[in-house]
């Protein structure tokens, strides 16, 4: 009997230790620093000229993928009797696809935007904010949200 209590106490001491170094690991692991803004891979945070160039490349790629699936949603929506109930899914999905890509299209060029300006305030260029396309106001997409609505 005694040494069944000393062998359960021993696998009760190995779960305590193995529990300790789960939650030490934990620990570290939330505490370490993290980069608050995750840059491409091979470009470094101050190279804003290529930051750009990978924004303007990403850019490109969304733009061709987006009317690729605009091109899919145009057939869906033109011949709906070919896809049968699949394809009132797949237009759907189409549809959300269009969203998608339009949205991360233009957080693709609010980033561009954003290090292309950077990167004339580096080379100590005055910022022309036309060229640098920083006077649209990407806040609403309905003019009459931002009008005073007869009060």
């Amino acid at each position: 009997m005694t040494l069944l209590i000393y062998d359960s106490k021993k696998l009760i001491e190995k779960a305590l230790k193995v529990f300790s170094l789960f939650l030490t690991i934990s620990v570290l692991s939330a505490c370490a620093q993290m980069s608050s803004v995750a840059a491409p891979v091979g470009i470094s945070n101050n190279d804003h000229d290529a930051l750009v160039k990978y924004y303007e490349d990403i850019g490109r790629e969304t733009k061709a993928r987006l009317r690729e699936n605009k091109k899919v949603l145009k057939e869906y929506e033109a011949h709906p009797y070919y896809f049968g109930r699949q394809g009132l899914e797949a237009q759907s999905h189409a549809k959300a696809n269009v969203r998608e890509y339009e949205k991360t299209l233009r957080e693709i060029q609010i980033h561009a935007d954003f290090h292309r300006k950077m990167a004339l305030e580096q080379k100590g260029k005055v910022i022309n904010k036309a060229k640098a396309n920083q006077d649209r106001d990407l806040t609403s997409k309905s003019p009459e949200s931002s009008v005073n609505k007869g009060l």
